[in-house]
């Protein structure tokens, strides 16, 4: 699924408008301890987070993240916005919760790309 396509699914904001978001992306993940990104993630999925710090970037480019979905409306953190920009990280804010955007995401065929920690 494109990028730029689930910008509407999630009435999404993009953040990063200089970046592509014509680029697909396989999978979704909604977590808010990047622990559990590391360990329980698939790549070339977009994260859904309440988190707004420059960690959240850095786990998603480890991870190997393609966006970062902001839950609630929130606001990255200016020092988060600006590595985004430079790491070429689009970022988006969505004013819906977590549960709500992981089903939208899914109910239009997005699949989740949560592993089991234990594999």
């Amino acid at each position: 699924m494109k990028l730029i396509e689930i910008v509407k699914l999630v009435e999404g904001t993009i953040l990063t408008p200089e970046l592509n978001f014509n680029i697909n992306i396989h999978g979704g993940y909604g977590a808010d301890l990047m622990s559990d990104v590391l360990a329980a993630s698939q790549p070339n999925a977009a994260l859904l987070t309440g988190l707004t710090n420059p960690q959240v970037v850095r786990t998603a480019q480890m991870a190997d993240f393609r966006a970062i979905i902001f839950v609630r409306g929130k606001q990255p953190q200016r020092e988060t916005l600006e590595l985004a920009n430079q790491e070429k990280m689009p970022l988006i804010t969505s004013p819906l919760g977590m549960f709500e955007l992981c089903g939208r995401l899914h109910k239009a065929g997005l699949p989740s790309f949560e592993s089991n920690a234990s594999e």
